[in-house]
């Protein structure tokens, strides 16, 4: 469901006429953040156009039993204002959520994680819910009009690009 907020937002964004760039990446850091906190999605609709409305005008929901500094976390992330999202207007890094962070140890690959799973093989699923193994592979649709009016060359430097939506190979 994240990936799908993720898209949203971004749709969103293009939608209204917005400009967007890593405001959307920080939205979609705060999604995921509160999925792994609370459980749930923070948007919620029974289609496309509840959830779209959802987004553009609901706040989350914050149970009482969120501590402040993650409730607080949230709230700057999810600010509707691209220019004033938290990791666009400050350094997220500084929040008190992570105040234990130890960053030069982390980038440096030196913090032990709290759990490593075991696996047998590359193959090996039993670490993931039998609920979501046992799904259906389903192809999502995507609007080839709006694919093609979003300016691809920002993705030039990933490490994957499309060849066939590589505009600069097949203008």
């Amino acid at each position: 469901m994240m990936s799908q907020h993720v898209v949203e937002m971004t749709l969103l964004q293009i939608l209204l006429g917005q400009k967007y760039g890593t405001s959307v990446d920080w939205w979609s850091f705060g999604v995921l953040l509160y999925e792994m906190l609370i459980g749930q999605s923070p948007f919620h609709g029974h289609d496309e156009e509840e959830l779209f409305q959802s987004i553009r005008t609901d706040d989350p929901f914050y149970p009482r039993w969120l501590p402040k500094d993650p409730r607080d976390i949230l709230v700057k992330l999810f600010v509707r204002e691209p220019e004033r999202r938290l990791g666009v207007k400050g350094n997220i890094r500084q929040h008190s959520f992570f105040r234990d962070v130890d960053w030069t140890a982390l980038e440096n690959r030196q913090v032990e994680p709290p759990f490593r799973p075991t696996v047998k093989s590359p193959s090996d699923c039993s670490n993931f819910d039998k609920e979501f193994i046992n799904e259906k592979p389903r192809l999502s649709c995507a609007d080839r009009t709006l694919i093609n009016s979003v300016d691809q060359t920002m993705f030039n430097n990933f490490s994957f690009v499309n060849p066939r939506m590589d505009r600069t190979k097949n203008p």
